[in-house]
């Protein structure tokens, strides 16, 4: 016996880029640097990552919701691997769009490399310590002191 079955394909959410964006998702977080889990407050003691002195300097815990990022001792060395990750996906972008759609020579696509990642070091450090943490604590809008 065979069965003939119709089969009806769920409908797409069309996924607007500004969602992505609100308060509630991991881009949010990751991006602005807020607590992970309200979203409230930001995690660094200077909003500005190019102050070099207080580039890294947290707040104990959000004061709002209570969470304490540094959630187990010398728990950021593990953004290091998040790091790496970011500055080799710099590497290769620079290196496509000097070498491959600019046509530099190989010379001047490793200088633009180097040049890249030293003027985004303050970003992509803040970045990868957004990304860390993100993946240990997730938004919860319930969450209460």
């Amino acid at each position: 016996m065979f069965c003939i079955c119709k089969f009806v394909a769920p409908k797409k959410e069309k996924i607007n880029f500004l969602q992505m964006l609100k308060k509630g998702s991991k881009l949010n977080s990751i991006l602005t640097g807020t607590c992970p889990r309200c979203q409230n407050e930001s995690m660094y003691l200077d909003k500005n990552p190019l102050h070099f002195s207080k580039l890294i300097k947290m707040h104990e815990k959000c004061s709002h919701c209570g969470l304490k990022y540094e959630i187990e001792p010398s728990f950021f060395y593990g953004a290091m691997y998040v790091s790496y990750a970011l500055n080799v996906a710099l590497s290769i972008a620079t290196f496509v769009v000097s070498y491959l759609i600019l046509e530099s020579s190989i010379k001047n696509s490793f200088i633009s490399i180097l040049v890249a990642n030293i003027l985004l070091f303050p970003f992509v450090l803040r970045w990868s310590r957004n990304i860390y943490i993100n993946m240990f604590v997730s938004y919860d809008k319930k969450f209460k002191k």
